[in-house]
């Protein structure tokens, strides 16, 4: 996947939830593969944008077109 940048990576967000979704999920929903975090709290604490991504992807069923 290579580097994705924020506005790549919230994009996909909003594609694959909506837009009102995402900000939910991104806010509210914790993810094992971030180590207990939600994707604000990880992007927050530095972890890079494709590393939270491949996180979404294993714990929800991302559209493959956005993996």
């Amino acid at each position: 996947m290579g580097t994705v940048r924020l506005t790549v990576f919230w994009d996909r967000m909003n594609q694959q939830f909506g837009e009102g979704y995402a900000e939910s999920v991104a806010k509210d929903y914790v993810m094992a593969e971030l180590d207990g975090r939600t994707v604000e709290q990880a992007l927050a604490d530095g972890v890079a944008a494709k590393d939270v991504w491949r996180a979404v992807c294993a714990t929800f069923d991302v559209a493959q077109r956005l993996r």
